[in-house]
């Protein structure tokens, strides 16, 4: 449960809590009582209460709940645990485990509402949890899940000391190449760098990966060499291009804070293969922390209480971190 004594003037981090019939609520629920947010932030789960109270009768049947309707800070007073229930979704909507368009609509609606509240200063950052892609083409609101990430904005993975973003998301391989661009790379890196000062980090080490095998065709000495001199030039600590086969050792050794990818799995082999439980991805170019969890909606164990909330647990704490200015948490 939240303290009522636990200090107002703590980050404010809400959790989409994503789609209802998954293990979205299970996992908000499980991380916002969990004891462990004491001191770092306080807690707000956005989403119908009806399947966060399903979670609580599982996990806490004690646990109490202060429900409201739109945003108020006076309800952390309250010592329980605060949940943003618009009314967009009735129990009798949807399923446990089996997607729906009603969650669909209404997972929609809640990134909506926690992007408002985040752009009016209401939420110091806010954590989307696990949608699922059915829901939201039953739904008809998007074509995909990368549908939900804001126009313009990059995907920070971390986990642990390992820090990567790509140049881009879900694409072709054989589209890959024309995307590696002296402006796109070089955007990217003064993107990161400003955003991790703004975090807390003062002189972001970036380390930038080569396109190819050794980094070592023309793409790599024509384009993303040039484009890493220029953030050199602007006073950006980068480096590169590195080996793909070798930069990733170098994150995960301490030696950057933060590496370009030049593409989705050329990072994200690397960062599944050395931890995934725990783990988180904040989106670049919003002004405010956004952030994911890595898993999806585990429809096949939903509503059984045996999901593990570790993955949330990190990203509330990673969030409050940054909205905070604290950078890296150790």
């Amino acid at each position: 449960m939240i303290r009522s004594e636990q200090k107002m003037d703590l980050p404010i981090i809400a959790t989409m809590i994503g789609d209802s019939a998954g293990i979205g609520p299970e996992v908000a629920f499980k991380a916002a009582v969990s004891g462990e947010l004491a001191g770092v932030c306080r807690p707000l789960l956005i989403g119908d209460i009806a399947s966060i109270r399903a979670a609580a009768v599982l996990a806490s049947p004690s646990a109490e709940f202060e429900v409201i309707k739109t945003f108020d800070a006076a309800a952390f007073t309250s010592g329980k645990t605060v949940v943003l229930d618009p009314g967009d979704l009735g129990a009798g909507d949807y399923r446990i485990g089996e997607p729906s368009a009603a969650a669909g609509r209404s997972v929609v609606k809640w990134i909506d509402l926690a992007d408002e509240l985040a752009r009016d200063g209401c939420l110091d950052g806010w954590i989307m949890g696990p949608v699922d892609s059915t829901s939201l083409k039953l739904a008809g609101a998007v074509d995909s899940i990368d549908d939900l990430q804001p126009t313009g904005t990059f995907m920070f993975r971390m986990s642990g000391r390992l820090r990567v973003v790509p140049l881009t998301e879900h694409i072709r391989i054989r589209d890959v190449a024309s995307t590696v661009t002296r402006e796109a790379v070089l955007n990217l890196i003064e993107l990161v760098d400003q955003t991790l000062r703004a975090w807390g980090i003062a002189k972001p080490r970036i380390g930038v990966a080569g396109l190819n095998p050794h980094a070592m065709f023309e793409e790599d000495a024509d384009i993303v060499k040039p484009a890493v001199q220029d953030a050199q030039a602007r006073g950006i600590d980068a480096h590169g291009p590195s080996a793909p086969d070798s930069i990733f050792r170098h994150g995960l050794e301490g030696r950057y804070d933060v590496i370009v990818s030049m593409y989705h799995d050329q990072g994200q082999i690397a960062l599944k293969s050395a931890a995934f439980e725990g783990a988180c991805t904040i989106c670049l170019g919003v002004p405010y922390v956004r952030a994911t969890v890595p898993h999806g909606t585990a429809m096949d164990i939903a509503g059984r209480n045996v999901a593990q909330h570790h993955s949330m647990l990190s990203a509330f704490r990673t969030a409050a971190a940054l909205a905070a200015g604290r950078g890296f948490l150790a």
